[in-house]
């Protein structure tokens, strides 16, 4: 379809051309409208629409990208809401007001409407953008953290587009000289999946070609069918969240739909707390699922069926010892029980519902094909038969299906068109195909990702659950943990799971990631914005003494983040006798000059030491006057006052000592005896308004979250420390 897009030269309408650009609409252009004119489209059929905002509209209803402006009622209407603002960007006076409003407001978000690209991001960062010197200048001061973060996003999501635009227009706006915005180069991971230095992958969640971009097989926009289903043993951690995150990924793109369905086929291991706290982890994650269902929902038409494959010829009831039936499996030998009449099969089966002695002794097999080069078909097992309550049927049941058995057939009847599962599955796609045919269903595709796999991780719930049992953590939660919640109460955000999940994509590539690369991503999300607070070590801290310093202290209103108004003041005291840690007194030299931070210079006179040699106690003057430039050490301090707080620092480790566990392995053989490190200290007086999930930097000290506020002065606050991205060594 041909479309020209009409304009004043003077004025053309950045975001439309963006917008068509990045849509990858091809249109023709015609600079020569009157100056003043708005921008208009002519259609291929002679139909035209005018309007810079109108157009836009129109572009988003017809691109292919998905969710670019068709959304629910409610968010297409805070897309308008968007358009609506756009055109303060260009009023003069209010310019900077603009950026501060959306910077503030893109704190708590990625984009701005929903989870995924669309016009509204579009027309607000051709407002930027079109302002040439004035918003680069903005840019470069990084006076809008969050506003930067998400304008280089896009930026370097779509560089070729829409460095071809900026180069094209920005300039014969304003200063009537061309303006070329130096876009950042997206970086490319090891399975070529784009990533950004701050926010999801907007090639993959905006729909948008690329060669790393993957399709789910005969998939129609709006008839995709997913589901998420996790057995309700654990707490989700973070193998379950790449497959999470890849089901929205596909529902989102075509358009479709995700259901959670769990997976509650062994009671031995399932519990209601499990089912809540899963739901709970979802939340977390953002997942937007249209319903949730159980397995157990449908043993009723299971037990149906494999009475039917019974009656058929394609099941059977086996009484083989498990050991034996796992070497004839393994031998390709036929049981004996194989070739039984349907009536026998029908007797035991009705055993094996009732739990009867001799019912126990049984289990329902698929007759597939012993022979098989590929183990999985050889008869597996169907159903077997298990006495302990069901957490939410109770007594009703003694047999309880298998997940090859299940799987398929819940699949089929809940109308999944694609079930997405690990790759550590694929020997058994040939199965889960052959036991759907011989129910009878439609073909369900499978479509496989990699597993993923973390250094010195444990994702087994077996070994996690011994963890607990064993007093080697707290519980779920504990911030050594992969679960979800353990990494949240670490300090990870959740913006920063979601992007490195997606950064890997839904490729099959087997990979071992660093732990470091996560926490690396999630520093780049809360630097730019956490308060920053002083703390010093407990044991030995040092007492400098200012011999002119202020006898009667006083206060000062400071920033708590010098580049974020949004983090707040703080009061610091001033005082002539103040305290350092131990490690900086001791590198200190007499007559030395150094910075105490956010005061200014000091002259180190008298160095005091004990009959150990440690150092005790300094004298010094102040040196207001001198430069900070010029001083080798730049210390923190707190005033010696008792307005300070008791802190408790805590350090994690990881639970095993070895980077990757081999399959012959014991886990417990390489447990970490020393996983955490409990440090006091001192905080400033601030700190006593911290609360719960408070995210904070300890100058020179790191990143903390805050897991227990100040309850009570006979107890410190205790912060996590959360690991910044650089290389994590296990503690000796």
């Amino acid at each position: 379809m041909e479309i020209k897009l009409s304009f004043a030269a003077d004025t053309p309408p950045l975001a439309v051309l963006a917008a068509a650009k990045i849509a990858g609409l091809s249109l023709t252009t015609d600079k020569t409208l009157a100056p003043g004119s708005p921008p208009a489209l002519l259609l291929s059929n002679g139909q035209k629409l005018q309007g810079a905002h109108v157009l836009l509209r129109y572009i988003g209803r017809v691109a292919s990208i998905q969710n670019f402006y068709e959304r629910d009622p409610f968010e297409s209407s805070q897309i308008d809401e968007w358009l609506d603002y756009a055109p303060i960007f260009c009023s003069g006076s209010e310019f900077e007001g603009a950026c501060s409003c959306v910077d503030k407001y893109l704190l708590q978000h990625t984009f701005l409407v929903g989870n995924g690209l669309s016009i509204a991001d579009i027309a607000i960062w051709a407002g930027l953008a079109g302002t040439g010197v004035r918003w680069e200048s903005l840019r470069k001061s990084k006076k809008y953290q969050n506003l930067v973060r998400w304008f280089n996003s896009i930026s370097a999501e779509y560089d070729a587009a829409l460095s071809e635009v900026l180069q094209a227009y920005v300039g014969k706006k304003g200063s009537g000289k061309s303006v070329t915005l130096k876009l950042k180069e997206p970086k490319v991971s090891n399975t070529q999946s784009t990533v950004l230095e701050n926010g999801v992958n907007l090639d993959e969640m905006a729909g948008s070609r690329s060669a790393s971009e993957v399709d789910l097989p005969e998939a129609e926009i709006g008839k995709v069918k997913l589901r998420f289903a996790p057995e309700p043993s654990g707490y989700l951690h973070i193998g379950h969240s790449k497959a999470a995150l890849l089901n929205q990924y596909f529902a989102e793109r075509y358009k479709g739909q995700v259901i959670v369905r769990f997976d509650d086929t062994n009671p031995d291991k399932e519990s209601s707390e499990f089912v809540e706290n899963l739901l709970k982890d979802i939340e977390t994650l953002g997942i937007k699922y249209s319903a949730v269902t159980h397995t157990s929902d449908y043993f009723p038409q299971l037990m149906e069926m494999a009475e039917r494959l019974i009656r058929g010829g394609k099941a059977y009831v086996d009484d083989t010892p498990r050991e034996q039936m796992q070497h004839e499996r393994m031998e390709g030998i036929e049981s004996r029980c194989r070739n039984n009449s349907v009536e026998e099969n029908l007797k035991l089966w009705t055993e094996m519902i009732a739990g009867s002695t001799r019912g126990l002794m049984c289990c329902l097999r698929g007759k597939l094909d012993m022979q098989d080069p590929n183990k999985s078909l050889r008869d597996p097992v169907y159903y077997r038969c298990n006495l302990t309550p069901h957490h939410r049927i109770g007594s009703k049941y003694r047999v309880y299906p298998t997940y090859d058995f299940c799987c398929p057939f819940v699949d089929a009847v809940e109308g999944i068109t694609h079930a997405l599962r690990s790759s550590e599955y694929h020997d058994r796609n040939d199965q889960y195909y052959r036991i759907q045919m011989d129910m009878g269903f439609k073909k369900v595709h499978i479509y496989e990702f990699s597993r993923l796999n973390m250094v010195y991780t444990l994702l087994s719930k077996r070994k996690l659950l011994w963890f607990v049992q064993n007093g080697k953590v707290e519980g779920w939660d504990d911030p050594r943990f992969p679960t979800v919640r353990g990494i949240v109460r670490r300090g990870l955000k959740v913006e920063a799971l979601i992007q490195f999940i997606l950064e890997q994509g839904a490729s099959k590539n087997l990979n071992l990631m660093e732990w470091d690369k996560l926490w690396a991503i999630n520093k780049k999300i809360i630097d730019p914005v956490c308060p920053r607070h002083t703390a010093i070590i407990e044991e030995r801290r040092v007492l400098l003494i200012l011999s002119d310093g202020p006898k009667d202290p006083f206060l000062r209103i400071l920033p708590k983040h010098k580049k974020y108004e949004g983090a707040g003041e703080k009061a610091v005291t001033y005082s002539n006798r103040i305290w350092i840690d131990y490690v900086d007194a001791e590198s200190i030299s007499v007559s030395e000059e150094v910075t105490l931070k956010d005061w200014g210079n000091a002259i180190v006179k008298e160095i005091k030491k004990d009959q150990d040699g440690n150092v005790s106690e300094l004298v010094g003057v102040l040196h207001l006057e001198g430069n900070v430039k010029k001083t080798k050490l730049k210390l923190t301090w707190l005033p010696d006052t008792n307005e300070l707080v008791r802190l408790n620092l805590v350090d994690f480790d990881y639970l095993i000592t070895k980077k990757k566990l081999e399959e012959d392995e014991d886990f417990i053989d390489v447990v970490n005896p020393c996983t955490k490190k409990e440090t006091l200290a001192l905080g400033e007086s601030d700190m006593r308004n911290l609360k719960r999930g408070d995210i904070i930097q300890l100058e020179r000290k790191g990143y903390y979250r805050c897991d227990v506020p100040l309850i009570r002065p006979s107890k410190p606050i205790v912060l996590f420390a959360i690991p910044d991205g650089k290389q994590q060594t296990v503690m000796k």
